[in-house]
């Protein structure tokens, strides 16, 4: 089984730290490959440039997915999700869904605890296009400015413990450590934290590994049935290929 794991920014220390943390969530027979964004931003953390980023995503997916058993968008706000599954036939996971989808099945209400307040406005909206609003206790953000996102989880850590804890006294039966530069922290914190801990990547990657194994076929109609060919102006390379339906090109 192969797994593209798309970093959406353009920071490849981020996604090499997120490759190490991936190999704990990985079946045997399973395989990563991890990329990073090659137009963007060093990290996302609005809507703005999430609209950047999902551009990104596509573009990557375009000219890597052939050969893919699924894809993983590797932003917890899950930039470009929608319309990677509108375009492409493999499954394609995002770290925010897959996290709260996993959440839900742990207990009734979750919080969601990341790293900088900027984010909060972005991951809100992320709760709202899952339907999973009634179901979301809290989002929390550390308040302190830190010095690099790649080293942002020791850095910040004992603000994110703090916070995790707060949730939990505030009714969260789950709490979710969002954003990219968290990935790995839940298995460290696990013991601290008197609920599950939700780590969004282990999350993307397991419920990745799912859909592969329940082999269910890519739609042929319906609301997410890939869109008839169309000439894209301004656009070119495997993307502007593959909208045009002109993949056997590549």
């Amino acid at each position: 089984m192969r797994i593209l794991l798309l970093n959406p920014n353009t920071s490849a220390a981020m996604t090499a730290r997120m490759a190490r943390a991936a190999a704990a969530a990985l079946a045997p027979d399973a395989h990563i490959t991890a990329l990073t964004a090659a137009t963007g931003l060093p990290y996302i953390a609005s809507r703005a440039e999430a609209q950047l980023a999902g551009a990104a995503v596509l573009e990557t997916l375009a000219a890597h997915h052939s050969g893919h058993d699924a894809a993983v968008i590797a932003a917890y706000g899950d930039p470009g999700l929608v319309a990677a599954r509108e375009l492409f036939d493999l499954p394609v996971v995002g770290m925010a869904e897959a996290a709260m989808l996993t959440a839900c099945q742990l207990g009734a209400r979750f919080a969601i605890v990341t790293f900088a307040p900027a984010l909060l406005p972005w991951y809100e909206d992320a709760v709202a296009l899952a339907g999973l609003s009634a179901r979301c206790a809290g989002l929390h953000a550390v308040r302190r400015p830190f010095a690099a996102v790649t080293d942002v989880q020791d850095e910040l850590r004992p603000e994110i413990l703090a916070l995790a804890e707060r949730a939990v006294g505030e009714g969260a039966d789950v709490v979710i450590l969002a954003g990219a530069p968290l990935a790995g922290l839940a298995a460290t914190l696990r013991d601290a934290v008197p609920v599950p801990l939700v780590d969004p990547l282990a999350a993307a990657l397991g419920q990745a590994q799912a859909l592969v194994r329940l082999g269910t076929r890519p739609p042929r109609a319906g609301r997410f049935a890939r869109p008839p060919a169309k000439p894209a102006t301004g656009l070119t390379g495997p993307l502007a290929r593959w909208i045009a339906h002109r993949e056997e090109e590549s």
